[in-house]
């Protein structure tokens, strides 16, 4: 079956290990949205992060999209918006509660790609969280804010152990009414129910009337999974955790190898 959409996760997919997109990347992309294939960058990230690889890679208008979030906004890259999946302000009040009660650094992230966070002693993972994806970052406790407040998503951040000891806590505790997945290792992430890359993705191919099989994955991380679950060719990348590898259904090279490339040229552009 022809590809028609390329998911593309950005961390540690598209970029390389030093953040950086590869000429090839680059190349191969372009070449892909020349031949009419959409190129959809599908993040944890806000639109201000994804913004500079979009525009590097020449994606743009209103017929091209962009999946952030980890799929709880689904819009144009014009800014048209084809879904979103907010969370409630109880639920951001109830995580900021048990962050300060687990002494675990907290942050969220609202629609417009502002972080807040209510501790004072602000994490590192946060302040480089802030840099990367061009946001800004405020300090404000629940009460600051308006009591209709509502969050894109939640995240516990921190150090590797520091995230290992309440993983299985916060599951517990927010993973029936909240969608929780441990997007890296210094990312514990939180969004609406219902909401993921895979289910993202499948809602914008149902736009495009484009099917499963016509849609073509690749990704590194167990926030890639439902990504992976739906989309026809699920690559993994050659640097991604051993569960990402697992389940796809092939692994391409590195991210410092041309994975990307590679992938797009040897299973999407095969004409």
């Amino acid at each position: 079956m022809t590809i028609k959409l390329i998911a593309i996760d950005i961390d540690d997919t598209l970029l390389n290990s030093k953040g950086e997109l590869l000429p090839s990347t680059i190349t191969a992309v372009k070449a892909a949205r020349d031949a009419g294939i959409k190129v959809v960058l599908c993040t944890g990230r806000p639109l201000a992060g994804a913004k500079p690889y979009l525009d590097a890679l020449g994606l743009a208008g209103d017929d091209q999209y962009v999946i952030t979030y980890n799929g709880a906004v689904i819009e144009s890259i014009d800014g048209r918006i084809v879904a979103k999946h907010l969370i409630d302000n109880a639920h951001y009040r109830q995580m900021t509660a048990f962050g300060q009660q687990h002494h675990v650094p907290f942050n969220v992230l609202d629609a417009d790609s502002t972080i807040y966070t209510a501790d004072r002693d602000v994490n590192w993972v946060t302040v480089v969280q802030a840099w990367e994806n061009k946001a800004g970052l405020l300090v404000r406790d629940p009460d600051d804010l308006p009591a209709d407040f509502q969050i894109a998503k939640g995240l516990f951040v921190g150090e590797g152990p520091q995230l290992d000891a309440v993983e299985d806590l916060v599951k517990t505790t927010f993973g029936d009414e909240l969608y929780v997945v441990r997007a890296a290792t210094n990312f514990l992430e939180l969004m609406h129910t219902g909401v993921n890359k895979g289910q993202a993705v499948q809602d914008l191919a149902a736009e495009l009337q484009i099917q499963a099989d016509e849609v073509m994955a690749l990704g590194d991380e167990q926030n890639d999974l439902p990504l992976f679950a739906f989309a026809g060719t699920a690559v993994a990348m050659g640097n991604g955790s051993a569960v990402a590898k697992e389940h796809a259904d092939t692994v391409t090279a590195t991210n410092d190898a041309d994975g990307v490339a590679k992938a797009i040229r040897k299973w999407a552009l095969t004409d």
